[in-house]
């Protein structure tokens, strides 16, 4: 395993489970010093005693809606006076919900934006100045593949993936002279508790429960990229051929493709 994390900060938001748990598994294994953000401190808790039983590292664990953007800066922070400058930050934090876009609910709607997209912006930039400072640092943000493809049933949340690759490409490009990384992780549907939440009826998770990701596979994925010039990871890589048909022939793809996403 590289020793290229050992010793290095890094901050995961949404760790109380899914693949922000399983980042924060991996990250200490190499030897990181980790930062753990999430609404459910007690999971964190959890969490941060297995972590410290098994890898000689410091883990931070801090109560945090990343919607509550007047909370976001305190937290940030403590964070960087309890365990120094940020090498890394995983914007994970995210939900949906799937519903047709005429059923769709505006607190739902401004949920999803207020977490998935300003959320994020909003960590984002309680580390960038600094990393852009010192001329290192890594942002990796989880956007989806619903940022490439929108789906029948999934309009608010597929439009707040993109709202995220479109962020996330910019500040790519602003970046570089920086020398800081960013990089996009765009993954298929993953065998998390996501799910109890964005399927309510379990249609979907029955449709596509065979291509499903493994939270520890997309996790390896995430950390072998960190502090790497890794521009973006789609998961699985057989699933991005779907964006690159639809960018050349969308009609031709929603209409073959409706009837398949339709199962949701």
């Amino acid at each position: 395993m590289s020793d290229r994390l050992k010793g290095k900060n890094i901050i995961v938001t949404g760790a109380s489970g899914g693949i922000g748990a399983e980042i924060a598994r991996q990250c200490a294994e190499c030897g990181a010093n980790l930062a753990l953000l999430a609404r459910s401190l007690d999971k964190l808790q959890l969490l941060k005693k297995e972590l410290e039983t098994h890898y000689a590292v410091t883990i931070h664990v801090y109560e945090l809606d990343v919607s509550d953007t007047d909370k976001v800066e305190g937290v940030f922070s403590k964070i960087k006076s309890e365990l120094g400058p940020i090498d890394v930050l995983v914007n994970n934090a995210g939900f949906g919900v799937f519903r047709e876009a005429h059923e769709a609910n505006l607190d739902e709607i401004k949920g999803m934006f207020n977490v998935n997209v300003i959320g994020l912006i909003a960590c984002t930039l309680m580390v960038l100045p600094e990393m852009r400072a010192r001329r290192s640092g890594h942002i990796i943000n989880i956007a989806s593949q619903a940022g490439k493809i929108a789906t029948p049933k999934s309009s608010i949340y597929s439009a707040t993936k993109h709202a995220v690759l479109g962020y996330t490409n910019s500040l790519r490009m602003e970046s570089a002279d920086s020398n800081v990384f960013v990089t996009a992780i765009n993954p298929g549907p993953i065998a998390t508790n996501f799910f109890e939440i964005a399927d309510e009826k379990g249609t979907y998770v029955k449709s596509v429960q065979k291509f499903m990701l493994q939270p520890e596979y997309v996790a390896r994925k995430v950390v072998d990229a960190m502090l790497t010039p890794t521009r973006e990871i789609n998961l699985p890589r057989w699933m991005n051929m779907g964006s690159v048909i639809f960018a050349l022939f969308p009609r031709l793809f929603e209409g073959i493709g409706k009837r398949a996403f339709d199962k949701k």
